[in-house]
């Protein structure tokens, strides 16, 4: 008897900038069982600095490289061209199953797969009560509409974390429980297992670190308003220490609030330091060398730093936003803040700062968490069994 052969599955992402859902893409492409997948990537634009690690093995399609894309312009155009094509690339490719993750990738192949009868596995990053509206600004009604008819389509509707599933069911009118949690995983191996273990000695000044894109719902905005109130030793000043201490803060990454971030820390901060260092590959190589991760994000599904940086052994101090609070059960993991919150932000600041047998106890349980609930291999077989069975079905 003949094995069965490998399903062919597009995985589809945006670009492979170095994103959270970017790597978690990258982490499936090198992990997936080729003797039950064959996988193909789409991304809208051949971009990023991960194009490098995708495994040889995997056909890349990208809208950028498609030739005949002007015309008239009229509100969605280029979504209709994307749709026709991502059908092209699904017939010329007999893909069987498709895993779009991001709601980016949603609105595209919710009507190319829907008319051509392929299933997909759709993945929510982010709670979209409040992603949609503040990532989309224009015309978020006609999308939300979109987007809700292509869930409800879907073969399996996967959620990095509980608030996103939640807020998904809520948000598009899904039926209570329809959408299934999978947590985001992280790779040991990439993190470095012995990072883990070991005992961290604070810096002077201490040596913070914060890694993500420069936008609205990422708080840095809130980060360096915390920072300030460290100088000015804040609204609380009778719950801080007399001396406090000196801060060097760290902001990896890019994006369309980078300019205006600095000019804010130029203003507002004197004695404490910022330093904008732009994206960086070697963001992992900066947190191992630091004290501390900050995560002052407004809203996040799952997030991918933190998680690298539990891994790593690396102290965590973030707020309480959407799924963040999830990676903790039994025993405190992190500092924990309140989003849009920067007095609160900067509390748990100097609570890590200042509590050096508490920062070694939370993040040694935060390792703990990491490695029993959050293990790579345990997530791509749950991924890899949705996909399978959703080409059974259609079968």
């Amino acid at each position: 008897m003949q094995s069965q052969m490998p399903k062919r599955v597009l995985f589809m992402i945006s670009s492979m900038r170095g994103g959270g859902s970017e790597r978690q893409t990258l982490l499936l492409l090198q992990h997936v069982d080729r003797t039950r997948i064959e996988p193909h990537l789409y991304l809208t634009e051949r971009a990023g600095n991960l194009l490098s690690q995708i495994p040889s093995d995997v056909p890349v399609h990208s809208f950028d490289d498609h030739v005949g894309r002007g015309g008239l312009y009229y509100p969605g155009r280029i979504m209709n061209q994307q749709v026709s094509h991502l059908r092209a690339i699904l017939a010329e490719n007999r893909i069987e199953a498709v895993y779009d993750r991001t709601f980016h990738m949603t609105l595209v192949a919710g009507p190319a797969c829907d008319r051509m009868g392929i299933p997909r596995v759709s993945t929510m990053v982010s709670p979209p009560h409040q992603a949609l509206p503040m990532v989309e600004q224009r015309f978020v009604r006609f999308k939300r509409w979109r987007l809700a008819n292509a869930y409800k389509k879907a073969a399996v509707l996967v959620a990095v974390s509980r608030a996103a599933a939640q807020s998904a069911e809520r948000y598009y009118r899904l039926h209570s429980g329809s959408v299934r949690v999978i947590p985001n995983p992280v790779e040991f191996g990439k993190t470095d297992e012995t990072t883990a273990t070991v005992d961290r000695s604070l810096a002077n000044p201490i040596q913070l670190i914060c890694v993500g894109r420069m936008t609205t719902e990422k708080g840095h905005a809130d980060l360096i308003r915390a920072i300030a109130f460290t100088e000015s030793n804040g609204p609380e000043k009778s719950k801080w220490p007399e001396t406090m201490p000196r801060l060097s803060l760290t902001m990896v990454g890019d994006g369309p609030l980078r300019h205006e971030l600095e000019e804010m820390a130029r203003e507002s901060i004197h004695r404490q330091q910022i330093d904008f260092v732009g994206n960086d590959p070697a963001a992992i190589d900066r947190m191992r060398h630091s004290d501390a991760l900050v995560l002052p994000s407004i809203f996040e599904g799952m997030p991918n730093v933190v998680l690298e940086a539990m891994a790593l052994g690396l102290p965590v101090i973030a707020t309480r936003s959407g799924g963040t609070i999830e990676l903790q059960k039994d025993e405190p993991t992190m500092f924990f803040a309140e989003p849009n919150d920067p007095p609160s932000l900067a509390s748990a600041i100097l609570d890590f700062a200042t509590d050096p047998a508490e920062t070694k106890k939370r993040t040694a349980a935060a390792t703990r968490y990491v490695r029993e609930h959050h293990d790579v291999a345990k997530t791509t077989r749950a991924i890899e069994d949705l996909l399978v069975e959703a080409c059974v079905t259609r079968e």
